[in-house]
């Protein structure tokens, strides 16, 4: 099969260190390529992959301050459905904006949709449901307004991941340092149950880190990392009792909560978004509604079998079974056994 991929241009694929969309993206790439696909990658110059590479833009333009992102992103989209004709599907890991092309082409379109940075965006979703093929990453995630081919989780390279004792003996927040991401009321768990907490990841929110988050960093009770790559995530993951992911809205996913797992470091979330559907309670960690349950879910970590949170793990997130999910949708999509919906039953407001 010929397959497009039209990855994120925030970022390389793979990412650096943070792009979870890049992520995701690089990890479909490969695996296709792997299973004898012929694979155009549509991403940044500096990109890394076994596919074939077609590129606009030098580098990402939240790595490039010289790269604008209008005329970048323009550029890009074109130079895939300007090609569309090369391909039997164009697999659409960017967000919204290559919808509007796709009516100017025959070549199906795979859009998935990593959830919905705000309300504003579902009309142009909307509008093209018609001739759409949608996939969510999580049935959390789904729009009531839409209609879905299919709900992939997302995959991980396992081989990146090694299964961890918790020896470290801390607890870890790995994500954007911002308020959605709950690092404060992380910080406030790990006090409140007398152990160290490691933060990772970049900051994105630059008055919630000065004023809830670095006043706390010591170096011992709460140490800051930054933004760290895939070793140094599987080194604190491995090392970790228990991930706290304490977040405070509807997260779509969430690919530090599935890396954990793998790891065999058990997850504590709240009970929002996608959450139920990624960590199952006394297997993989516990879901809590608030900061008293979940410092009570950090003295039951240690209860746990981390061989079976890896385990669980594996066999729900790993690339392979995320590959095979896709190339499933595309064949089907390819052969027509997944139609568009009917304009008749679609919305375009």
């Amino acid at each position: 099969m010929r397959v497009a991929v039209l990855a994120s241009i925030a970022h390389r694929v793979p990412p650096r260190d943070y792009g979870p969309w890049e992520q995701v993206a690089a990890t479909l790439t490969e695996g296709l390529v792997a299973r004898g696909h012929e694979v155009t990658l549509f991403a940044t110059a500096d990109s890394l992959t076994s596919a074939r590479l077609h590129t606009q833009v030098p580098a990402g333009y939240e790595e490039d301050p010289s790269v604008d992102a209008k005329v970048a992103e323009a550029l890009h989209i074109a130079a895939a459905f300007e090609r569309a004709g090369q391909f039997d599907v164009i697999s659409n890991q960017f967000d919204f904006l290559p919808l509007v092309f796709s009516r100017l082409v025959d070549t199906p379109v795979v859009t998935t949709i990593h959830g919905f940075s705000s309300s504003r965006i579902v009309p142009v979703y909307r509008a093209y449901d018609d001739v759409a093929h949608y996939v969510a990453i999580s049935d959390a995630d789904r729009h009531q307004d839409l209609h879905y081919a299919a709900t992939i989780h997302h995959g991980i390279d396992v081989a990146r991941f090694s299964p961890g004792t918790g020896a470290g003996g801390y607890l870890l927040f790995l994500g954007r340092i911002h308020p959605d991401k709950g690092t404060a009321t992380a910080i406030e768990v790990a006090r409140r149950a007398g152990l160290p907490l490691v933060i990772a990841g970049v900051v994105h929110d630059t008055a919630y880190f000065h004023s809830q988050v670095e006043p706390y960093v010591d170096g011992h009770a709460v140490r800051y990392l930054g933004s760290v790559g895939p070793a140094d995530r599987d080194r604190l993951l491995g090392g970790a009792l228990a991930l706290l992911h304490l977040i405070d809205f509807d997260e779509p996913f969430g690919l530090s909560v599935a890396e954990s797992l793998i790891t065999g470091t058990p997850v504590i979330a709240y009970r929002r978004g996608s959450m139920p559907e990624l960590v199952r309670p006394g297997l993989g960690g516990f879901l809590v509604d608030d900061v008293e349950q979940a410092v009570g879910a950090v003295a039951a970590v240690r209860g746990l079998d981390r061989a079976v949170c890896r385990a669980d793990g594996l066999a729900r997130f790993s690339a392979d079974r995320m590959v095979a999910d896709y190339e499933r949708l595309f064949a089907q999509v390819v052969a027509g056994e997944v139609p568009p919906v009917p304009t008749a039953v679609s919305s375009t407001g």
